[in-house]
């Protein structure tokens, strides 16, 4: 890619980050049925240069409160699945992190996060994406991020896409956008689901830290 080619690239993603960052669909004119209940508070990273994104679901409510990603137990999980450092994990020149709902979207009468905002989905993603064409492998958590990053591949449940993470690769890959590696949340609600599934922490994960360290190197010097 040429210097002007990078340039106007960077231009067009910190104009897109700044609309991210002053967005207030979800509280001034939301498509569900009511509004965000609180302020909104848009956490995503944008990159340039990273050849991975992390698209997971919605930022809870200690992401919420620290505007940085994955700052709970579910990060610390992730980063061991993955094989990186936070130091790593944060450099926004080597991962970008895009969840489906950029902001808290509440918690439910049972006191669980409600699902990702639909409207980040509807007037974001597909401009995001399209922005960053240098990514090469996504890190797609749980239903509703699967649901848009793996349309018309997925299977009947997260379990039997996860499962065929293998096929899951290989099929969008060859789509021309990246490889798309379906993941389980990494938290711990889903202790029960890793213990009943040990494939995958002696399958998916050996081969999640070989591509990641693979892409990391060639992103040496960034």
């Amino acid at each position: 890619m040429s210097g002007a080619g990078v340039h106007s690239v960077g231009e067009r993603l910190e104009e897109l980050a700044g609309e991210i960052a002053g967005c207030r669909l979800c509280a001034n004119a939301p498509s569900g049925k009511r509004p965000l209940p609180h302020q909104p508070r848009p956490v995503c990273v944008l990159s340039q240069t990273a050849r991975i994104a992390i698209c997971g679901q919605a930022p809870g409510t200690r992401v919420h409160e620290s505007g940085r990603p994955y700052t709970d137990p579910s990060g610390d999980r992730l980063r061991a699945w993955m094989g990186v450092d936070a130091r790593v994990f944060y450099n926004p020149a080597l991962i970008a992190i895009v969840p489906m709902g950029f902001c808290f979207p509440g918690l439910d009468s049972k006191g669980g996060d409600l699902p990702p905002r639909r409207e980040c989905r509807a007037t974001w993603h597909d401009r995001v994406f399209e922005a960053m064409p240098q990514i090469e492998l996504k890190l797609v958590i749980g239903q509703y991020a699967i649901d848009y990053h793996l349309a018309g591949l997925k299977r009947k449940t997260v379990r039997d896409t996860v499962e065929a993470w293998s096929e899951m690769m290989d099929l969008s890959k060859a789509r021309g956008s990246g490889a798309v590696l379906p993941l389980p949340h990494p938290s711990w609600r889903n202790n029960r689901w890793l213990s009943d599934n040990p494939w995958f922490e002696t399958q998916v994960v050996p081969r999640l830290q070989a591509t990641i360290r693979e892409l990391l190197s060639r992103s040496a010097g960034v």
